[in-house]
């Protein structure tokens, strides 16, 4: 079982954009992330500790502005929080291992795939490719992944 965990030489790794999004509990611009337009089957974990967290399979397109998933690849590694900051009432989601904030769920998701809707800030997400998953110690997760078409 992989040691999935916060380090300071993790923290000190990322971009102040990362920095602000998953330490500080920020929020990237709406339609400026990495990943929103991401489409490549694969799996995407915490840039800080490399827990997986959400899978290509799950990945949807929302029109809200930033990545969205109909559930985590792993609940386990997912916690959720009230928060009322913004003067309204919001689930945020973050990592168990990493304690990044990643974003919010929202129950306005696909019906037919659960009804939730995982909002995340592709500046807590590394992508790690399908092609790239066993190499990197996520061939486990494989068959959560989609055929490459």
């Amino acid at each position: 079982m992989a040691n999935y965990q916060k380090s300071e030489e993790a923290v000190s790794r990322l971009t102040p954009e990362q920095f602000r999004v998953t330490q500080q509990s920020g929020t990237e611009r709406p339609g400026t992330g990495e990943y929103l337009d991401n489409h490549a089957p694969g799996i995407y974990v915490d840039i800080v500790s490399g827990e997986p967290l959400f899978a290509s399979s799950d990945k949807f397109d929302s029109g809200c502005g930033w990545p969205s998933f109909t559930k985590p690849i792993e609940p386990a590694h997912v916690n959720e929080l009230s928060d009322s900051t913004h003067g309204m009432i919001r689930t945020e989601v973050r990592s168990i291992h990493g304690d990044s904030h990643l974003g919010h769920v929202f129950p306005d998701g696909p019906e037919d795939r659960g009804g939730l809707r995982y909002c995340i800030n592709s500046a807590s997400l590394k992508f790690i490719h399908r092609d790239d998953m066993e190499r990197e110690g996520y061939g486990a997760y494989i068959d959560q992944v989609e055929e490459i078409r």
